[in-house]
């Protein structure tokens, strides 16, 4: 269809293509850290609602609000690597201790 003419995308005035990685990569940080945030809450309302140990509930999250907002304020996935990490070690130990 459009093999007549020649390709302007990466020589037209006016494309930022830089702010167009930047704001994808973006995107991407902000669906990861919200997906695993999500996950942690999943832990915490199973550790509280389901298992009903409500007290080890409470520092999940506590460490999945400041993993999900640390993930976004430094830009990086670590924190929220650790946070699902620690979160899930709570399940555990709650589900074991059950």
């Amino acid at each position: 269809m459009a093999d007549h003419g020649t390709v302007e995308y990466a020589t037209a005035t006016g494309n930022d293509y830089p702010a167009h990685v930047g704001t994808y990569e973006r995107f991407i940080l902000f669906t990861f850290v919200g997906i695993i945030h999500v996950i942690n809450l999943l832990l915490g309302l199973t550790v509280g609602g389901v298992m009903g140990h409500w007290f080890l509930a409470l520092p999940i999250f506590i460490i999945a609000i400041i993993g999900g907002v640390s993930g976004l304020l430094s830009g990086s996935k670590t924190s929220s690597y650790v946070a699902f990490a620690i979160c899930f070690l709570i399940f555990a130990f709650a589900g074991l201790s059950s």
